[in-house]
């Protein structure tokens, strides 16, 4: 008999499927996993949010999260970092702000749970732009004072719809 296993590489986040025997899952990727899930599910998206494509209705979410409260606790899963997939990089200076700083903020939203449950101490995020297209999100969530997991998450934007 045999497991499935999500491998991850480092130092950006690309993930495999491998057949294992039982129980030899290494469990400090059971964190990694679900830091994978956390930042890689669309969270609903707020009332006063710009959706990505104009005109859209669809503000996705999980629907899992419909009955977060009762079921996790109030944990909801995912992120709103799907929002910045079509919009154009801007730096502080613009109207709605620097998109870095929203690409960090999303992290931190989407992770801010597992502080809140206990399941890490504290967490660090810095995003970075990335050439012209893209920023990538460095996220490192810390057990005491040793960073647990450090992933860094890619975000690529589709260009400027017109």
């Amino acid at each position: 008999m045999s497991d499935i296993v999500n491998v991850h590489s480092r130092p950006a986040v690309t993930r495999e499927w491998l057949l294992t025997p039982v129980d030899q899952r290494d469990p400090s990727l059971d964190l990694v996993d679900c830091v994978v899930v956390a930042l890689g599910t669309d969270r609903l998206a707020r009332a006063d949010d710009t959706l990505p494509i104009p005109g859209d209705t669809d503000r996705r979410g999980w629907w899992g999260d419909l009955d977060a409260a009762g079921i996790r606790d109030g944990w909801p899963i995912g992120s709103r970092l799907w929002l910045l997939q079509r919009v154009t990089i801007t730096g502080a200076e613009a109207r709605q702000g620097s998109t870095v700083a929203r690409a960090e903020d999303y992290t931190r939203e989407a992770l801010q749970p597992f502080i809140q449950k206990g399941v890490a101490s504290r967490l660090s995020v810095v995003g970075e732009r990335m050439k012209v297209e893209g920023i990538d999100v460095q996220a490192t969530l810390f057990r005491g004072d040793l960073p647990a997991i450090q992933l860094r998450y890619a975000t690529l934007w589709d260009g400027v719809r017109a």
